[in-house]
């Protein structure tokens, strides 16, 4: 699917420096300490040649910018700045156009305090609810999560800022996260952990990527030639900066070598003294650190237009959009009725996280907001007399049962009581991972309590990842899932608690109804510095689906205060596998056939429901968010590139489409697909050539194959190789072995022969009796 994202040319950016002169005039000594940072978040300068330090920040939802001289972590001081919501909120709104024009807020708020670098966004995929980051990162699902990515990075780099993707690659816990190894399968980085990262170099050229803490399988994400250049550069032809998570080099000599260009913060003076020795001893030719020089040269060219500017931003207008954004996250789980409220409700509010909000993950992305909108005051601008009970605790040392008891009274003086529930700020952040998914305890006994009491009640959940629903949706006539939706999450969820928003959220990561039905569970966090992917590709709704477990909630879902309809599908082809060009568009008609304005997530899923490998049940492919009028049609059409038919073929060593039936299935959510066709696709066929070594059954899966074997049972001696009743037990041997077993009627100079007339025939086709795969 293509994004609609403004990509429209960043600002000039003035002469910038001449890097090819500078690399001559460079010494050993200034190169490598170009290679470090200087401080905690800025470039290293050099005086002498007006080469000037830049600036970089944290920033996925909010920039964290501290200039001048950090505190030893840089977790505190910053400068004022919006807060948006996290990522996890944002990417239920399914809409990269939202993402860029929050993209473009970032880069103007940058733009304003001469920040040249935003450290962000993070696309990790949520292999885990448990993972305690998610909330800085969008789904489960790599497609969604790049094309998401994509909307911001265009949005912020549009306005001549550069952005950071992180984290690269399989940092997918908190849990030992410096020195843990994530042990995957390359089918499995291939199609879950790598595309997103692919989808935003290709289509927008990050200016640098962050590589992350821990090792995949053996090798530091830092010394790790495979990821940084092989795959990165050479393939997926990334040409930026590579720079690390801040502490992620541990051998700076190894790095450089592997093509990591910027060590954050600088190990100084170790890291450039051990690099001018490495060049001096040979062991670093000059021209590989000339590379990383000069990457590191073209970023502070790049970035160092914004040093001279004098420019600010407009406070209420990011907050304005910061309020928009937040709404469009809002995912409507349950709806019995209750909500829009009506106007002039008997309203109470109940919950301590409705007068003290948590809006925003802790750790490195933790913002200090221009301002905060509190969710009861924004209620009580809304009704008259609405009644507050806190109900529970934050700290674990309120009294609870006292607050439980006054919550009570208050729920039965009201006909609608809307209950704030959600994670504490200790319970998920940047640093650990969680242990249970469940709400706090004391949340659900209140919950429990205000239900038995008759009142009418709305839940609210604000949480920065997924948590079981099991004790919250019997007890409640609606469920509003409103994530951690940033400094205006107070005033957008009333917005659309009340209607002035129609809620047209659609939740990027399932929601399961125990932890122990995520496919991850028995290999999450791993032990002894090892974690194993033993899930494969099965990762969220791909999981789920195989195993055929029932869910909560699934991907893709979300309600809506109107219904729509979905009709007249319709899928035109065209190119060829053979060449790479297949493609396919996918047509249908949209109808809202409720009675108010609202948006629809149209979603494609394609399915392969024969393969030779493994395959999900169904991946996401393309989607597209539609905002209808009452009774309005309209048609949509979503685009699929062959990569929507593709597995990566680990025998071929490449992306590989296979021939056979597909199924382009479209609907609302990954468990919600009315409209189904199928689709007939031709493709070279990708069976491995036959050898010595080939099975027996892949000897007479091939149809020349197949003869040559036959050719030489015949002539042999009895008790053959191909007696049903045999090959049923025997098939799945070598032939090189079978032909060591006496009276199999294939020796050894048979195997030869046999083999050696298969490869000529498949250097020559035409000579062929049969057909050779």
């Amino acid at each position: 699917m293509s994004t609609t994202v403004d990509r429209a040319a960043a600002p000039d950016t003035g002469a910038g420096l001449d890097v090819e002169t500078l690399l001559t005039e460079l010494t050993l000594a200034e190169k490598a300490s170009l290679t470090s940072g200087s401080g905690f978040w800025y470039t290293t300068p050099v005086a002498r040649l007006q080469i000037p330090k830049i600036m970089v920040s944290d920033g996925p939802h909010g920039l964290r910018a501290q200039p001048g001289d950090a505190d030893h972590l840089g977790l505190s001081g910053s400068l004022p700045a919006t807060c948006f919501p996290t990522a996890s909120a944002v990417a239920s709104a399914w809409d990269p156009e939202l993402l860029g024009r929050i993209g473009r807020a970032l880069a103007q708020e940058a733009r304003a305090c001469n920040l040249s670098v935003i450290l962000g966004p993070g696309i990790n995929i949520k292999r885990s609810p448990l993972c305690g980051r998610n909330f800085e990162y969008f789904s489960e699902d790599p497609f969604l999560t790049g094309e998401l990515a994509v909307g911001l990075v265009d949005g912020i780099q549009s306005r001549g800022v550069g952005t950071s993707l992180k984290h690269y690659a399989a940092n997918n816990q908190e849990s030992d996260r410096l020195r843990v190894d994530a042990q995957v399968d390359e089918r499995s980085l291939r199609e879950i952990y790598l595309p997103a990262f692919e989808r935003v170099v290709t289509a927008s050229q990050p200016w640098t990527v962050m590589c992350a803490y821990n090792k995949v399988n053996g090798l530091s994400a830092s010394e790790n030639l495979w990821l940084l250049t092989t795959v990165l550069r050479e393939e997926m032809g990334f040409a930026g900066l590579v720079v690390s998570d801040w502490g992620a080099v541990y051998h700076r000599v190894p790095a450089l070598l592997a093509g990591l260009d910027l060590e954050m913060p600088p190990a100084l003076p170790a890291s450039p003294d051990a690099v001018v020795a490495a060049v001096e001893s040979g062991e670093v030719p000059i021209q590989e650190l000339d590379a990383r020089v000069r990457t590191v040269l073209e970023l502070v060219s790049r970035g160092m237009h914004v040093l001279e500017l004098d420019e600010s931003f407009d406070p209420d207008a990011h907050h304005a959009l910061a309020r928009e954004a937040a709404a469009a996250s809002v995912v409507l789980l349950k709806n019995e009725g209750l909500l829009p409220l009506r106007a002039g409700a008997s309203l109470a509010v109940i919950g301590e996280l409705a007068r003290t909000p948590r809006f925003q993950g802790a750790g490195s992305s933790q913002v200090n907001p221009t301002r905060v909108d509190v969710m009861l005051d924004e209620l009580r601008a809304a009704y008259s007399d609405v009644e507050f009970a806190a109900g529970y605790g934050l700290d674990g040392t309120t009294d609870d049962e006292s607050l439980r008891a006054e919550a009570e009274q208050v729920a039965a003086r009201a006909g609608t009581v809307v209950v704030v529930l959600g994670l504490p700020a200790a319970d998920e952040s940047e640093g650990f991972d969680r242990t249970h998914l469940d709400l706090p305890a004391n949340q659900l006994e209140l919950l429990r309590s205000v239900a038995a009491t008759g009142a009418q009640v709305v839940v609210v959940l604000c949480n920065g990842s997924t948590v079981v629903l099991g004790d919250v949706v019997p007890h409640a006539g609606a469920v509003v899932e409103a994530w951690l939706g940033g400094q205006a999450a107070g005033g957008a969820v009333v917005d659309v608690l009340t209607g002035v928003v129609n809620p047209s959220g659609k939740l990027a990561e399932t929601v399961p109804h125990r932890l122990e039905d995520n496919s991850s569970y028995l290999n999450f966090p791993g032990d002894s510095q090892v974690v194993r992917y033993g899930e494969g590709l099965f990762v969220g709704y791909r999981g789920y689906d195989r195993s055929h477990t029932d869910v909560a909630y699934p991907f893709g879902f979300g309600l809506s205060y109107t219904s729509f309809a979905l009709g007249d599908l319709s899928v035109a082809t065209s190119g060829s596998a053979a060449d790479g060009t297949l493609a396919a568009v996918v047509s249908l008609s949209v109808t809202n056939t409720g009675p108010v304005e609202g948006a629809e997530v149209v979603q494609v899923y394609v399915e392969d429901p024969e393969s030779s490998v493994a395959r999900p049940v169904r991946e996401l492919k393309g989607f597209a968010k539609v905002r209808l009028a009452a009774g309005e049609t309209r048609t949509v059409s979503i685009d699929l590139d062959q990569r929507a038919f593709s597995f990566w073929s680990v025998a071929n060593r490449r992306w590989a489409v296979e021939a056979g039936e597909f199924v382009v299935a479209v609907g609302t959510s990954s468990r919600d697909l009315p409209l189904r066709q199928t689709l007939p696709v031709e493709a070279p066929s990708l069976a491995r050539p036959l050898t010595r070594d080939s099975t027996l059954h892949e000897w007479m899966a091939d149809p020349h194959g197949r003869e040559l074997v036959s050719r030489e049972v015949a002539a042999g001696q009895p008790g053959s190789v191909l007696e049903p009743d045999l090959l049923s037990v025997i098939g799945t041997m070598p032939m090189s072995t079978l032909a060591n077993f006496g009276g199999m009627s294939l020796d050894q100079a048979a195997l030869d022969r046999v083999a050696h007339e298969w490869q000529l025939a498949a250097q020559n086709p035409s000579n062929q009796t049969g057909t050779a795969s």
